[in-house]
């Protein structure tokens, strides 16, 4: 599949696999990845791995997609500073030509294809204006073509794997051992006296009225950014969890229909600011990005949806314009991440 073709979630583990080890390894090496760093496990644990291992390419194809693009905005930081500043005023949303010129010109004073290749990367798994012309670059330029991903093993249908009876079952008696932990020790009982027959006749009847049980509260699970997505986003936005409709760029121009560039699909906000969203999209048909969206009867998609890993950034504007489908719960949130 052509960089044009390729999904952003692709295109940024072909661009770590296109980068040099030595380049990587550099960066990786320079991190603190100890026990008391604020780093979270599903990026820190895999780049723990990385430093022990030093194999990148089994880093690039098996890595969660929040450790692959955390490390890649390690590697394009400051060559993304220096693109930024190369194109002054047009760094918002620059022309293909623009982003071309520039990109010559820095490597003319030395910049290197590595660091080419981890900003055009970059640009395209975040979702940048110029996402497209990255794309066509990559594509035209000999020096800058990507690599394909090895194949990777199936182990079955991509359907979600439903737990074992077993591991309920261990749920289920680690839920119960938490409950006796947080009751209180109780008073031993006292000692029953049997009453005479005319006791019992002429004794009141009491009634004793037993306080409910106060239900158990679950919390929603803590979702897993990249320290960019931390910086910019807020987590706990209020519509973080709400499910609404949002316009969703293709990965690539259809040659049948060129003028359509993007098309309104659901999405859950998983993260927000005072201007944007930051979104994964929510899709008719299964691949290997994507888990079944369980909720998706309850709140009035017509079939089974899945849920991407890709996290796509929005106006707010736009989505608060229109309808929203409703609000995942707690327990639908915490099976989904």
């Amino acid at each position: 599949m052509s960089e044009l073709d390729a999904s952003a979630f692709e295109v940024a583990r072909r661009g770590l696999l296109r980068i040099s080890d030595e380049r990587i390894l550099a960066v990786v090496d320079e991190l603190d990845l100890r026990a008391h760093t604020k780093v979270t496990a599903v990026i820190g644990v895999p780049l723990k791995r990385l430093q022990q291992s030093r194999d990148v390419a089994a880093f690039a194809v098996g890595a969660p997609s929040a450790a692959v693009r955390a490390l890649l905005e390690l590697v394009a930081g400051a060559g993304l500073e220096r693109v930024v500043t190369q194109l002054g005023d047009a760094a918002e949303s620059p022309s293909y030509d623009e982003l071309s010129a520039a990109l010559d010109a820095l490597l003319a004073e030395g910049m290197s294809d590595d660091d080419v290749i981890g900003v055009l990367v970059t640009a395209i798994s975040e979702g940048f204006p110029a996402a497209g012309h990255c794309r066509r670059l990559l594509a035209e330029r000999d020096a800058w073509h990507l690599p394909t991903l090895p194949e990777r093993e199936q182990s079955g249908p991509l359907t979600p794997k439903a737990p074992r009876l077993e591991v309920k079952e261990q749920r289920k008696a680690r839920r119960e051992a938490q409950k006796q932990r947080k009751k209180p020790n109780s008073p031993p009982r006292p000692v029953k006296v049997k009453k005479s027959a005319a006791q019992s006749a002429h004794a009141p009847e009491r009634h004793v009225t037993q306080s409910p049980e106060s239900p158990t509260l679950v919390e929603r699970r803590e979702y897993r950014f990249t320290p960019r997505e931390l910086e910019r986003f807020d987590a706990h936005h209020a519509l973080a969890g709400t499910v609404v409709l949002v316009e969703v760029a293709f990965d690539a121009v259809d040659p049948e229909m060129p003028e359509v560039r993007t098309k309104q699909r659901p999405a859950l906000v998983v993260a927000g600011s005072n201007e944007e969203l930051l979104v994964r999209p929510i899709y008719s048909s299964p691949a290997n990005t994507r888990v079944l969206f369980s909720p998706w009867r309850r709140l009035g998609l017509d079939h089974h949806s899945y849920l991407d890993d890709v996290r796509v950034v929005v106006k707010l504007d736009d989505v608060a314009a229109g309808p929203s489908l409703g609000t995942v719960s707690v327990e639908e949130w915490n099976d989904l991440f």
